[in-house]
């Protein structure tokens, strides 16, 4: 007998959610007019072994805030007043972009040309993932519209991603922080909640730190807190944030393809990426790596919907 009562209609959800937060679609990139621009981006660069495997995240996660629709312009604790200040500082959701598991290469390029045109229209590009090759076309693109520009990585994910090359890939989403490091306009990657075993190997780790990356482990910021991480980004800082999703403890989001204990909690998250914008500017963020079949409960989608909702109410408030 299955009679559970709809307890989402307690709260005005929506019986389906199109767009996250129930926020205004809009379909025509070069006519955007928003502060930021959510995009999920269901795949860049798979690996052959076991392609887009997190191609549901991004729908996945706009479904998790169906019960907040009705309510979002609410009082929010997680920013002493509503999510989005007003009307015009409201995001925008532009749906998913199309792939091809067989092209890489056209997939990250429209990555790179979304992420171009939201740039060129003063919007915060939000990628919802996807795996972790996605931020590459992201990086990428906009070193493209630099102009000089410096740019810091905030980087929060159990894995370092410095493998040169895995599955004869060099794009893929074990060498994201590599590929970033390669790139002019990125002169500091800051690495968090890095945890347990990975696919890294030592020598991975020696060439990070060789360049310059900075870590900070999952068990040193449950010993010392975020502070530290924050007073490695230099005031008027220019910053990327990755996140990936089982940087965040398994109990909070089991929905990722290597859980692993001792991850961060929830307000270290939220406390990295407020810190984050009030040493400088946030360019773009990215969410990547959950997975909906692996959830439990619908938990993960949750937390992790629910972070990417209190980080877009900090993007809004830099535009104001």
């Amino acid at each position: 007998m299955d009679n559970k009562a709809d307890l989402g209609a307690l709260f005005g959800a929506a019986a389906e959610t199109k767009t996250f937060l129930g926020l205004e679609a809009c379909a025509d990139f070069e006519t955007m007019i928003a502060p930021v621009a959510i995009l999920g981006a269901p795949c860049a660069t798979p690996y052959a072994a076991v392609g887009a495997y997190c191609r549901n995240g991004p729908d996945a996660l706009r479904q998790a805030t169906g019960s907040l629709t009705a309510n979002v312009d609410r009082h929010d604790f997680d920013h002493g007043g509503p999510v989005f200040p007003s009307a015009k500082l409201r995001p925008v959701d532009c749906g998913n972009l199309t792939f091809d598991e067989a092209d890489s290469a056209a997939n990250r390029q429209k990555i790179a040309d979304a992420v171009s045109t939201f740039l060129k229209r003063g919007a915060v590009p939000v990628l919802l993932g996807g795996d972790d090759s996605i931020p590459i076309p992201m990086i990428e693109a906009i070193g493209a519209q630099a102009n000089g520009a410096k740019f810091t990585i905030l980087q929060i994910d159990a894995h370092i991603d410095w493998r040169e090359v895995h599955m004869g890939e060099r794009l893929g989403l074990s060498s994201t922080m590599r590929r970033a490091s390669e790139m002019p306009h990125i002169e500091r990657i800051i690495q968090v909640g890095a945890r347990g075993i990975g696919s890294a190997a030592t020598s991975d780790y020696e060439d990070a730190v060789a360049w310059g990356a900075e870590f900070f482990p999952a068990y040193d910021v449950h010993k010392n807190g975020v502070e530290a991480v924050l007073e490695r980004i230099p005031n008027g800082s220019n910053i990327i944030i990755c996140i990936d999703a089982d940087a965040l403890d398994p109990a909070l989001i089991p929905g990722v393809i290597g859980r692993a204990p001792g991850g961060l909690s929830y307000y270290q998250a939220v406390d990295l990426i407020k810190g984050a914008a009030a040493r400088g500017r946030i360019a773009a963020m990215d969410f990547v790596e959950f997975m909906p079949e692996r959830d439990v409960d619908g938990i993960g989608a949750l937390t992790f919907a629910r972070l990417i909702t209190t980080a877009l109410g900090v993007l809004v408030r830099q535009a104001d």
